[in-house]
């Protein structure tokens, strides 16, 4: 079994990973480089896509979905596959980050795609493809890929240790792909989830937080500490994701229910709120937050940024400035969980994604068998051994 590295190794964004063995081929996402541009913007796919079995999406965030129009644009032709839920936030995602002479031409083919639910296990040619709920976001998963020799498991994102949304356990296997997007990180989500609702708490008058529509919106709701505004262009996919009860930890959905239905909807016409307002993205690339960090930048009206931030993007030349703060909302392991994450896997050899090099470095002493020199545009040869 031969692993392609694609995007997100030695790098963020643009994730993307490619399985081969005998005659099958399958890709586990195609996201872009926010930040980028050129070639680098997409995944380091050359020569032709005729080979290409399958595509699998693991959820709607752009550096895991960025990438699909493009790959359509090039000719893909291939089998496309993912949760009803990536499917309905998928049209948002690409209208914010794909070409867009290539959207126009290629939205995503909703007549094309087929669906599957978050611990399905799937048939592609020889290839078993075992399916599980990443932590991340509702209807997010992580893959393991095995051609009945090497087990190969690809994390995509994940949370171990989310106060909201459930994830299920990765099997054992020869290769883990881990999510290092947070390298070695040790301060666990608890406490930055603390610390925000303490930030808050502290510009509980007016305050802007850009935050990702899926995902890390429900985390913020739910480290909410009084009352909050959303932008009204949100409720309804926050709703959705809410009503999701088996992708969220037990009682979650009717406390986040109850904090939204007492959420103020806010407008882009309405004068800055004076309470809490979440808005999406939380990049400020595209969204309502695209329109509001500049405006609450004018105005001296707090912002607090809570996800990564790609350099020269709105959200980090606002932080860089000293007017905006920062407090990591963890949607993706810390220490501890990717550590746990390894030790369940059977301890196998495992790869990064999502990471700088030197922060790879620093998680490679907590994990022996971390191999911390593989960047984009380089293979790997699954080693024996592990697989149970």
């Amino acid at each position: 079994m031969l692993i392609d590295l694609l995007g997100g190794f030695g790098e963020k964004g643009r994730t993307s990973v490619a399985v081969r063995s005998g005659n099958d081929h399958i890709l586990l996402d195609a996201g872009i480089k926010v930040g980028a541009s050129g070639a680098e913007y997409y995944p380091a796919l050359n020569g032709s896509l005729a080979d290409i079995d399958a595509l699998f999406i693991s959820h709607a965030h752009e550096d895991h979905i960025g990438a699909l129009s493009w790959l359509l644009s090039r000719g893909y032709a291939g089998r496309i596959l993912m949760t009803a839920e990536t499917l309905k936030e998928g049209p948002a995602t690409l209208a914010g980050y794909a070409d867009p002479e290539d959207l126009r031409r290629f939205p995503l083919p909703g007549d094309r795609i087929e669906l599957f639910e978050p611990g399905e296990t799937l048939k592609m040619g020889n290839l078993t493809v075992r399916t599980g709920q990443s932590g991340h976001v509702v209807g997010g998963v992580w893959f393991a890929v095995d051609d009945g020799e090497n087990r190969v498991a690809y994390s995509a994102d994940v949370v171990p240790d989310s106060n909201v949304f459930v994830m299920d356990t990765i099997p054992q296997c020869d290769l883990l792909v881990l999510d290092a997007s947070y390298g070695a990180d040790p301060v666990p989500g608890t406490m930055r989830a603390q610390a925000i609702s303490d930030w808050i708490a502290g510009h509980a008058r007016g305050c802007l937080l850009p935050t990702p529509l899926s995902g890390r919106s429900l985390e913020l709701i739910a480290a909410m500490p009084g009352p909050f505004a959303i932008h009204a262009g949100m409720r309804a996919s926050l709703e959705a994701q809410i009503s999701a009860t088996a992708a969220l930890r037990p009682g979650v959905s009717d406390i986040l229910g109850q904090r939204l239905r007492g959420a103020a909807d806010w407008a882009d016409a309405d004068p800055l709120p004076s309470m809490p307002l979440l808005a999406d993205d939380g990049m400020g690339e595209a969204g309502p937050s695209s329109r509001l960090l500049p405006r609450a930048d004018l105005a001296g009206f707090p912002v607090l940024l809570t996800g990564h931030l790609p350099s020269g993007s709105p959200a980090d030349l606002l932080h860089k400035a000293g007017r905006a703060g920062w407090v990591r909302m963890p949607t993706h392991p810390t220490l501890l969980g990717n550590v746990d994450i390894w030790d369940k896997a059977g301890r196998p050899v495992a790869l990064g994604h999502s990471c700088a090099p030197d922060q790879l470095n620093q998680l490679k002493s907590h994990i022996p068998l971390l191999r911390t020199q593989y960047r984009t545009g380089q293979s790997f040869v699954v080693p024996r051994g592990n697989n149970q």
